[in-house]
């Protein structure tokens, strides 16, 4: 039995399925890729109280102390590849006054620190893999944001570390906050993955995928400049916010036909390819949260999967319809989930689009985080979530392609992240792929039983 206690730098742990990914698609350079400075992500609160930035540190130190995620190495040796824990060490924290920024403008300044953070660079070293900023309006009135690479990290992850950290400087505080049961640390996951006989890929799961994508190629959207233009590399983001009316049609639509906000919108999705290419068989790719156990709740890491959601339109009269495929793809693909490369081996036809010199993949996600402490107190300080709302110019980086994320609050409202490569789609064309999504919306979650168009 492996001894997954208090590990030496000396230790070689098995790297999971999303980090072999990573490593896969690494294109080795130096500027971008998975591993470069460019593949951030950021959590940001706006804090209303005194904020002192040597408790904020230690309570860092706490975090990065608690996930070994945030001080693990992927290391490449030849054809060896492992992840290497390293001892806890201090996380950079710094200072930016923003005290000659009106109080009518404080918002608007929070979310361009923010902007402008997840815009710059933070590579893989120094470890650990997070650094706070803090900003200071007035005494009162301030703005934290994390930085933390993408590769150690996921969406999910983000929050469990901004909890943490927002307990832990409680506690250092003097407040009575409960310490929470000890982290099931992410190598703990990629032991599981590859060494627990439930986990481990059965054949059964393979046969599955080499059926269900027999034939099958990842849906693509046309790029404005191809591949062997050879552009400088950069990603962009559109945010937008879906219409409160179509919000709510998604959710009525999603309790009558006994779906998720997410099926709905992925259904929409099916609908808005098919009127663009003309085809009813479409493949979406789309990214799970691969928390399926519980033990795994509060694990911080990439735990994340691809999933290519194939479903067949021919036939379908009503979005009624197509939202029921898309229901029965979804939960016939969870249930026989896999790693994405074990998926690849079995359907190599998968990827071709997505190599070609012209097309791209425009990956499908909805995030719905299962808690979000915006505009809870916690010990002496109200924190609130700082409101993305801008479109940027440089954002963390997007491997290939786009990726469209909608996000669902905790009101039901929808806001949309179009994250897309600048060396190969234009702003303009992203704009018109949101809006053709809209009108699609409105064309179907405002009245389901209506006979379909594509």
């Amino acid at each position: 039995m492996r001894d997954m206690t208090n590990p030496t730098s000396a230790e070689r742990f098995p790297v999971s399925y999303a980090q072999q990914m990573l490593c896969v698609f690494d294109a080795g350079e130096e500027d971008s890729g998975p591993f470069g400075p460019r593949h951030n992500i950021t959590w940001s609160w706006r804090i209303r109280g005194s904020v002192d930035s040597a408790t904020l540190a230690d309570a860092l130190l706490d975090v990065v102390t608690r996930h070994e995620a945030l001080r693990t190495k992927i290391v490449r040796e030849g054809d060896e590849l492992y992840q290497s824990v390293a001892p806890p060490s201090p996380a950079r924290v710094s200072e930016v006054d923003l005290s000659d920024t009106a109080p009518g403008d404080r918002d608007r300044r929070a979310e361009r620190l923010v902007i402008e953070l997840e815009g710059g660079r933070f590579g893989m070293e120094p470890l650990p893999l997070i650094r706070a900023v803090l900003g200071r309006f007035d005494d009162e009135d301030s703005v934290v944001v994390l930085i933390m690479h993408h590769a150690a990290i996921d969406g999910w992850s983000a929050q469990v570390i901004a909890r943490d950290l927002a307990e832990a400087y409680a506690r250092r505080r003097g407040h009575d906050i409960p310490e929470r049961p000890e982290a099931v640390q992410y190598r703990e996951f990629a032991v599981w993955q590859r060494e627990s006989p439930e986990e481990v890929v059965p054949e059964k799961s393979v046969a599955f995928w080499r059926e269900k994508l027999d034939g099958a190629r990842m849906a693509t959207v046309t790029m404005d400049f191809p591949r062997s233009a050879d552009l400088p590399k950069n990603t962009a983001v559109l945010r937008y916010a879906v219409d409160d009316e179509l919000a709510a049609g998604v959710r009525a639509v999603g309790k009558s036909c006994r779906s998720t906000p997410f099926i709905v919108l992925l259904a929409a999705y099916y609908v808005l390819l098919a009127r663009r290419t003309g085809a009813t068989d479409i493949t979406v790719p789309t990214i799970g949260a691969h928390r399926k156990q519980a033990r795994f709740q509060d694990t911080v890491g990439n735990l994340t999967n691809f999933l290519p959601l194939r479903t067949d339109l021919a036939g379908a009269e009503t979005f009624a319809d197509v939202v029921a495929r898309a229901r029965a793809t979804f939960l016939e693909a969870y249930s026989r989930e896999i790693p994405f490369l074990e998926v690849i081996g079995a359907a190599p036809t998968l990827m071709a689009g997505a190599v070609e010199d012209d097309q791209a993949l425009v990956a499908f996600q909805v995030l719905q985080l299962p808690f979000t402490m915006d505009g809870e107190v916690v010990g002496d300080l109200e924190l609130r979530t700082v409101p993305r709302r801008m479109s940027q110019e440089r954002a963390t980086e997007i491997p290939d392609g786009a990726l469209w994320q909608l996000d669902i609050t905790p009101s039901g409202q929808i806001h949309a992240y179009l994250g897309y490569n600048t060396h190969k789609f234009t702003e303009a064309t992203m704009q018109a792929l949101a809006d053709e999504f809209a009108q699609v919306l409105k064309e179907t979650v405002l009245d389901p039983q209506a006979p379909l168009r594509f």
